[in-house]
């Protein structure tokens, strides 16, 4: 749609709207690809025959939901999460860091739990038909911290610095951001005489076209539908232009809230913005209703306790083994299926994982459907190896993986491997969940002649390694489609390509996969997509968790997303 009229719907969407009468797309799938190809979020429920939810129920154009109730103006709201540096946003691994952050900073986007993509800071946009060009139109309006308006070439901008290879984003693995990269030599020369000259991946000089102040063009080398929900990967925020690490040195931003203290380790606070100098600021999101933020870095196992002792009003997360407590408690539970999971990860340019067989023989000790109950009996999935988690639209359901202990001391022998000793590194990000997953393992493969040592590292500790050791137990957040975890994960290249895994039909099949909308056809490709990478044995990934909070009963609006993004425009305290 344009700023003044809603266009005719967009082919993709049309074809969409046919395959659900026909049955071959889900309603909830439909809604999706209308609000990607520019339909609004309350017109493709409409479509879709189904009530809007709640969290989707905008005011107007703008993407945040309606207070439920009668909002209260004022107040603090206290939260305890571990309370990060904020150096660089298009470089942040956590989760935490991009919530401390996105009350100031905002995206082109925003996904809500349904997995529905809305306007954030553009205001709409519109795809080509074959879905290669993406126009993205600006809100008008939008101010900085500075005064500053916010214009297409900011956009520009953080598009570039997100492409420079030497900053390492993760956003290069992102299928959009991909899709307008080309390889050309590096400037650094290869060492040996007749070593080739090395190559990297930057942006086409013709990817990005400023049409106006408040249009953006990007002109894709394949087909991506993907587009706008890329852009509400959390380190997309959208920096400006004067940006220079670390960014809470000079937290510029177009949020509701700006950055009033940061002592990692202890707390961030973060307070309305009132002036622009003298002037009022006027938040183009509407109502902003919490006077401030304060995020109090409490230690994982005693944030339960702070939240009963009325010391935080709400947490980042619990772990399961700590819901018998928290239903003691007078606050609200929300419990999230998310596509959240574990890798135990092989570099497979690393000995001994540069053997399939040694691969093979590990994944075939394990059994990975006997691992959930273990750790999670109440609810979440089970992986199969493929990091596409059965909550994604794409999911195609592989016959289970059987374990097979015979086979695996088979293989060791083959390749040599009988006694085999390895150790796995694993950080405890958010409980004991990860080591108890990684002692289950333990366990397993001993029965094929594995020993398998875990090294238990401090968090931060393991993600200061987590793409250098050979072996580690890496978790990964949600993400709204299985083939964006992909591409971040294992496409070759990239820079979270933690597995230094390449195989150009992977790269090749998921490309193609990515722009089917025939929900059968779509399975259909992804199955080719999860055999390749299951079949080539890069990791063992049992468990899609689910993710615990909760928050005090004066709390209203509480997020309950499965990235565990933090979005409080619309959240109020009843005092």
């Amino acid at each position: 749609m344009t700023r003044e009229t809603e266009m005719r719907p967009h082919p993709k969407a049309l074809e969409a709207q046919e395959l659900m009468a026909r049955g071959r797309l889900s309603r909830r799938a439909f809604i999706r690809i209308a609000a990607l190809t520019g339909m609004s979020a309350a017109a493709a429920y409409a479509v879709a025959g189904l009530p809007t939810p709640v969290y989707a129920q905008t005011i107007g154009n703008v993407p945040f939901q309606n207070p439920d109730d009668d909002p209260q103006e004022g107040g603090i709201i206290k939260v305890g999460m571990q309370v990060q540096k904020m150096d660089d946003p298009a470089i942040y691994a956590w989760t935490e860091a991009s919530n401390q952050t996105r009350h100031i900073l905002e995206y082109l986007t925003y996904t809500t739990p349904d997995n529905v993509t809305h306007p954030m800071l553009a205001e709409s946009w519109e795809a080509s038909d074959d879905l290669t060009e993406w126009t993205f139109y600006l809100r008008r309006g939008v101010r900085w911290h500075n005064g500053e308006e916010l214009v297409a070439d900011h956009i520009r901008f953080n598009v570039e610095r997100w492409c420079d290879p030497a900053l390492g984003s993760s956003n290069l693995g992102l299928a959009s951001i991909a899709a307008m990269l080309e390889e050309v030599e590096s400037d650094e020369k290869a060492e040996g005489e007749d070593a080739a000259p090395k190559r990297v991946k930057r942006l086409r000089e013709d990817a990005v076209e400023v049409v106006d102040d408040h249009t953006i063009r990007f002109k894709l080398s394949r087909p991506v539908l993907s587009f706008p929900e890329d852009m509400y990967n959390y380190p997309t925020a959208i920096v400006h232009p004067s940006f220079k690490a670390p960014f809470s040195d000079n937290p510029i931003g177009t949020g509701p809230f700006a950055l009033a203290e940061l002592v990692v380790g202890q707390r961030c606070i973060l307070k309305r913005v009132r002036e622009i100098g003298e002037e009022p600021f006027q938040y183009w999101g509407g109502a902003v209703f919490l006077d401030e933020i304060h995020y109090y870095d409490v230690p994982e196992e005693t944030q339960l306790t702070s939240f009963a002792s009325g010391d935080i009003d709400a947490i980042f997360e619990f772990g399961v083994e700590q819901m018998e407590l928290a239903q003691a408690l007078d606050g609200n539970i929300l419990s999230t299926r998310t596509a959240q999971t574990l890798c135990l990860r092989f570099q497979v340019d690393q000995e001994p994982w540069t053997d399939k067989r040694v691969r093979q023989a590990f994944v075939k000790a394990c059994d990975n459907a006997a691992m959930l109950p273990q750790v999670f009996p109440e609810s979440g999935d089970v992986g199969w190896n493929h990091h596409v988690s059965p909550l994604h639209p794409e999911y195609f359901p592989l016959p289970n993986l059987d374990r097979d202990v015979e086979a695996a001391k088979a293989l060791l022998a083959e390749a040599g491997q009988e006694n085999l000793e390895v150790t796995v590194a694993c950080g405890k990000t958010d409980g004991p969940w990860q080591q108890t997953v990684c002692e289950i393992v333990r366990d397993q493969v001993k029965e094929a002649g594995i020993t398998l040592n875990i090294n238990i590292m401090a968090t931060a500790k393991y993600w200061e390694i987590w793409k250098d050791t050979p072996f580690g137990a890496t978790q990964w957040t949600h993400r709204p489609l299985g083939t964006m975890a992909l591409s971040l994960g294992y496409r070759t290249g990239v820079p979270w390509n933690e597995t230094h895994y390449s195989n150009p039909e992977f790269d090749a099949a998921l490309d193609e996969a990515e722009t089917i909308l025939d929900a059968q056809k779509r399975k259909a490709a992804m199955e080719k997509v999860e055999k390749i990478l299951q079949d080539d044995a890069v990791m063992v990934q049992p468990i899609f968790r689910p993710v615990y909070t909760i928050s005090s009963k004066k709390v209203h609006g509480y997020p309950a997303h499965p990235s565990q993004y933090h979005q409080f425009n619309k959240v109020w305290i009843e005092r």
